[in-house]
């Protein structure tokens, strides 16, 4: 049995519990890596990187190895000493992008463009002290036809296998959860609309994300962005939703971020002059503090934006904010809508039932 602690954050944080049967939602014939590997020289990968065609994701936290870690890994180069496999994946757009290896892909780079001198080596102790520039003629022709070997995932590998094999990669000191992957995974135009978004001083008081160091307030507009696009058929589990929302506009053009940027702000805006400070919160009488809930937090944008509400509906629902937030009372005492919103959040039956009820909620208000 579950305590209230569990509970409590069942309802606070819903999104972040992960199916175990994410991968059994995808047809059996989707359910495979398709991958191919390279044997890249070590030049090509330094001018892969400096063209832009392999890039290095945000969520791969920068760079952090010291310059005796950088250096013992170009004496490895010079020794032959095999390096670990590079996974690289695929995008629409042909590019590649780094699951893991960063920090030696970073240093090759780094050390070919003369950012550094080798420092702390054991089998070539001669050559402390040389930038690449410096190296005789055929240490560097040397180091340069070295190759690495590197798996790249096809960008015809389903976005959950691919996330999936992300999260299996990801075993850095801090694990990185879903929506810092998935910012990198899927980088580009849609990313960075969603970063701007999350910064919007209006969503950040009403959903109370001060500090948000951990992509909390982005996953929560991705999400509402993934579900007023077709929540109708949504399919858990929600994490797969909402990489399969990135995948496919992940890349859209100007106009479209606009529209997409318009809808979330606009829903914000909406929603505050309806429910005023109680927007996106649970609350009963006598409660000491209303507490934020993000599948109600679906209900209450998705609702909003879909109806669309006119300046004349938006006053009309203004004048009639106390018996809306009465209306929401006995709302959160019906045994139905309590579930959906408390309960298995991100099955269908409840993602799809707590939005058209509370459609249906608030638009008799509207006349």
């Amino acid at each position: 049995m579950k305590n209230k602690s569990s509970n409590l954050a069942d309802q606070l944080f819903p999104e972040v519990s992960r199916s175990e049967n994410e991968i059994l939602n995808i047809p059996p014939e989707q359910r495979k890596l398709i991958t191919e590997t390279y044997d890249f020289a070590v030049s090509t990968i330094d001018d892969y990187i400096n063209n832009g065609h392999m890039v290095i994701p945000q969520f791969q936290r920068g760079y952090v190895w010291n310059r005796s870690q950088a250096s013992r890994l170009i004496e490895s180069l010079i020794i032959q000493c095999p390096i670990p496999v590079i996974f690289l994946a695929q995008n629409t757009d042909e590019t590649l992008a780094v699951i893991d290896g960063n920090q030696r892909l970073n240093s090759i780079n780094l050390f070919l463009k003369e950012d550094f001198a080798l420092q702390g080596l054991t089998a070539y102790p001669e050559l402390e002290g040389y930038k690449f520039s410096e190296l005789d003629p055929r240490f560097q022709r040397h180091i340069q036809n070295r190759t690495i070997r590197c798996i790249v995932i096809l960008k015809d590998t389903h976005p959950q296998i691919k996330f999936d094999v992300f999260e299996r990669l990801n075993t850095g000191s801090v694990k990185l959860n879903a929506q810092e992957l998935r910012h990198g995974i899927y980088h580009g135009p849609l990313m960075a609309i969603i970063e701007k978004l999350s910064k919007n001083k209006m969503w950040k008081g009403m959903a109370g994300l001060k500090a948000d160091k951990r992509m909390k307030s982005d996953e929560l507009i991705l999400r509402f962005l993934s579900l007023s696009e077709d929540w109708r058929n949504y399919q858990k589990p929600m994490t797969g939703f909402i990489n399969g929302f990135s995948e496919k506009n992940k890349s859209k053009n100007k106009n479209e971020l606009a529209d997409l940027s318009t809808n979330f702000t606009k829903s914000v805006e909406d929603c505050y002059r309806i429910f005023g400070d109680l927007a996106f919160k649970t609350f009963s009488e006598g409660a000491v503090k209303p507490i934020f809930n993000a599948a109600l937090f679906d209900a209450q944008m998705v609702s909003v934006n879909e109806l669309s509400f006119s300046e004349k509906e938006l006053i009309i629902l203004e004048g009639k904010k106390a018996k809306i937030i009465l209306g929401l009372l006995k709302l959160f005492h019906d045994e139905s809508f309590s579930k959906y919103i408390g309960q298995a959040t991100t099955d269908k039956s409840a993602v799809v039932n707590r939005i058209r009820i509370f459609r249906d909620f608030i638009v008799r208000f509207k006349k």
